[in-house]
C-alpha cells in the first residue's frame, strides 16, 4: 500500500495487516496490479508509470482531469498490454446487466431519462474532497457513471446538444445517441435528499424499461469487477466494456459537455 500521505497509507494498513512501500516505484516493484483511489489529475500521472511497468489495474473513473491525461492512459495501457478496468460500479451489478439485456425487447429505443441526485459533497467522505468540491465537481464524480449507463442503454453519445450547470450545482443534460436518438440527464452531489435518487429509464416502442435504486451491494459490485479482472488476466485479454477505451469515450462526453454549457 502506498499514498501521497505516509500517515494515510499507515492508519489504513493498519487496520488491514498490509504492508506500506516507501514510494510509489517500490510499491511496484512488490505488486502485480495496482488499484487507483486518487484524483483524476494523481491518476493521470502515475497510471501510465504503472502500466508501463507491466502491472494491471483498476482505475477510478474518470480516467484523467483531462482529454490529454486519458489518451495517456490508453496509450500506456495498450502499449503494454496489461489488464485494466474502470471503476463504473454499477456495470458489475448483475441487476442492472440483465436491466441492459432486456432492452431490446423494447423494440425501436424512442428515447431515455436519467437523475442522479444525492448529496454526497455537503456531508460525509466527499465534503472534505477538494477535487469534487469545485464546481464542476458532480459532473466529474457522478457523472461518469450516469453518462455510461445511458450510453450502454441507447448506445454511444455522439452529441451534447445541451448542457447547464445552475447556481446550485444541478446539471440539465441532454445528449444526442447514434441511430438519433436522444436522452437526458439531471445531475447533483448537493441535493438534500436522503436516501439518494438514482434512476434510469428506457422508452421504446413497446413500453418502458425503469433502472431504479441499488439492486446489488457495492462491496459484492467490487468483487464482480475483480473477477472481471482475474479472467482478463488469465486469458491475456485487454479488451472489456469497462476497460480503457470506455474511459476515454466518457472523458471525451465530459469535455464535449464542459465545452458546451
Amino acid at each position: 500500500m502506498w499514498a501521497r500521505r505516509a500517515e494515510a497509507a499507515e492508519a489504513l494498513a493498519g487496520e488491514h495487516g498490509a504492508e506500506v512501500a516507501g514510494s510509489f516505484d517500490e510499491l511496484l516493484g512488490s505488486v502485480d496490479a495496482v488499484a487507483f483511489a486518487v484524483p483524476p489529475a494523481v491518476q493521470a500521472e502515475l497510471a501510465p508509470l504503472a502500466a508501463r511497468a507491466g502491472k494491471h489495474l483498476i482505475l477510478e473513473k474518470p480516467l484523467a482531469d483531462d482529454l490529454a491525461g486519458a489518451e495517456a492512459i490508453v496509450d500506456a495501457v495498450t502499449g503494454s498490454g496489461v489488464a485494466a478496468l474502470l471503476m463504473l460500479t454499477r456495470r458489475f451489478d448483475p441487476g442492472v446487466q440483465r436491466w441492459l439485456a432486456d432492452l431490446p425487447d423494447l423494440g425501436s429505443f424512442q428515447g431515455a431519462t436519467g437523475r442522479w441526485l444525492a448529496g454526497g459533497l455537503l456531508a460525509g467522505d466527499y465534503a472534505a474532497s477538494q477535487w469534487r468540491q469545485q464546481d464542476d465537481g458532480a459532473l466529474i464524480d457522478a457523472g461518469p457513471h450516469a453518462i455510461d449507463l445511458l450510453d450502454a442503454a441507447l448506445g454511444d453519445i455522439e452529441q451534447v446538444h445541451f448542457a447547464h450547470r445552475g447556481a446550485d450545482g444541478l446539471w440539465q443534460l441532454v445528449f444526442g445517441h447514434e441511430g438519433g436518438t436522444t436522452s437526458t440527464l439531471t445531475l447533483s452531489l448537493r441535493m438534500p435528499v436522503q436516501p439518494s435518487l438514482v434512476d434510469f429509464a428506457v422508452y421504446g416502442e413497446h413500453g418502458c424499461s425503469p433502472l431504479t435504486g441499488r439492486r446489488t451491494a457495492a462491496l459484492d459490485c467490487y468483487a464482480q469487477l475483480l473477477d472481471n479482472l482475474l479472467v482478463m488476466i488469465r486469458e491475456k485479454r485487454v479488451e472489456h466494456p469497462c476497460g480503457v477505451h470506455r474511459g476515454l469515450h466518457l472523458q471525451r462526453v465530459i469535455a464535449a459537455i464542459l465545452k458546451a454549457r
